[in-house]
């Protein structure tokens, strides 16, 4: 199992242009594709802890892909 970012846009019930995005993380054995087909679970679990806020759109990603790596494959310093 390998850990995945799910990255759900939620926003708020009572004011529905108020949206942040939430990182949630946890261990995935599939395609990114495969890991957003099976989150509404996930998902609808974190809303039910977190009445105030809906979800709207998800993605996943493997943790730090929005990283740059340098020549020698070590993430970017800035």
């Amino acid at each position: 199992m390998n850990p995945i970012d799910l990255i759900v846009t939620v926003c708020a019930v009572l004011s529905p242009a108020t949206c942040e995005e939430q990182h949630l993380v946890f261990n995935w054995n599939g395609s990114l594709q495969q890991c957003a087909m099976a989150a509404p679970p996930y998902i609808a679990q974190w809303v039910g802890e977190h009445p105030k806020w809906t979800a709207v759109r998800w993605r996943c990603e493997y943790p730090h892909s929005n990283d740059r790596a340098g020549t020698d494959g070590k993430p970017s310093a800035g």
